[in-house]
């Protein structure tokens, strides 16, 4: 008996020991892989591991079209038993499910860039997207002096975060700025190419046009593109930013963009998650300011510490 209660208790505080030994894992499911966005969010999350020697997993779909895939991974990642998930939904309905099935199953979620409909999560961290829309009307409103025709090349249906940019741009436009006219809206769905075509489809549709608001990285590119290709002079405010977008705001093709800080937001959904983990107080709903850039403040160290984080350091 002696023998077997020893042989019990050794048990338990070697399980306990691999319990302890045993590091956390957070799954972080972004909306897509292939934009600089994302990579930026990656290797801010990859920076936030390293601070709290959690490992993470980085996986989702190739497309910020493919809700479809991102419920696969979120489901993968469920029944793997991570210890958290930090997700940015492509559709603030159709993930609703997953999330409030990690809810019930006791993984906490942390939601990122995007709103969800729901209230199963534990915390968010989120551009301000609707201010973010107020400040590219209010640049766009000055370039042109206040009157004129404008048109807005979206995201796409279904997506919080540029919706509410889309509907901040619309809402302020049309409260301060009666006499500009928003005469068309279209969705690039998430892809350059689309983007391009449909931007080439709102410039031959109104040859009169003199504003335009891009509410993406995507969508920003590909009208960016239509203007260098016709050597347009039309007055044009996006949304994130590339190299290449950085070079047409210094050369003259676009005049500004409303940036996001992608790296930091990375940062704070796994702070967050990691808070929540160890059991410490954190704030449930928390924005993150947007900043214009200009040729006039690009070159500056705060503006190039956000724009040219360096992701090497993080990522293979």
């Amino acid at each position: 008996m002696k023998k077997l209660v020893g042989f019990s208790l050794a048990l338990a505080l070697l399980l306990s020991a691999c319990n302890r030994d045993k590091k956390r894992v957070i799954a972080v499911i972004p909306k897509g892989n292939a934009h600089l966005f994302w990579q930026s969010v990656h290797a801010g999350a990859v920076a936030a591991s390293r601070e709290t020697g959690i490992d993470i997993i980085w996986d989702g779909p190739a497309s910020e079209t493919d809700y479809t895939g991102q419920l696969k991974v979120v489901d993968a990642m469920i029944n793997r038993r991570v210890d958290a998930i930090a997700l940015a939904p492509i559709d603030s309905k159709a993930m609703v499910g997953v999330v409030e099935r990690a809810a019930a199953e006791g993984i906490p979620v942390i939601i990122f860039d995007s709103g969800i409909a729901t209230d199963k999560f534990v915390a968010q961290v989120a551009t301000d997207n609707y201010h973010a829309g107020e400040m590219g009307a209010e640049r766009l409103a000055k370039l042109l002096g206040g009157k004129g025709k404008v048109a807005m090349l979206a995201n796409m249906p279904g997506s919080a975060s540029t919706v509410a940019r889309e509907s901040g741009f619309e809402d302020f436009t049309k409260k301060n700025y009666p006499a500009i006219q928003i005469v068309d809206k279209q969705f690039g769905n998430a892809e350059v190419a689309s983007s391009l075509t449909k931007a080439e489809n709102i410039l031959t549709g109104h040859p009169d046009l003199d504003g335009i608001f891009a509410s993406n990285e995507s969508s920003s590119m590909g009208f960016a593109q239509a203007l260098r290709d016709r050597k347009s002079k039309i007055k044009m405010v996006g949304f994130d930013w590339t190299p290449s977008l950085l070079d047409d705001i210094r050369n003259g093709v676009i005049d500004s963009l409303v940036v996001q800080n992608p790296f930091k937001m990375g940062q704070e959904a796994m702070r967050l998650a990691v808070d929540k983990l160890d059991g410490k107080p954190f704030v449930k709903m928390n924005a993150i300011a947007p900043k214009l850039i200009d040729r006039d403040n690009l070159d500056t160290p705060e503006v190039q510490a956000q724009v040219n984080p360096d992701l090497k350091k993080y990522l293979p």
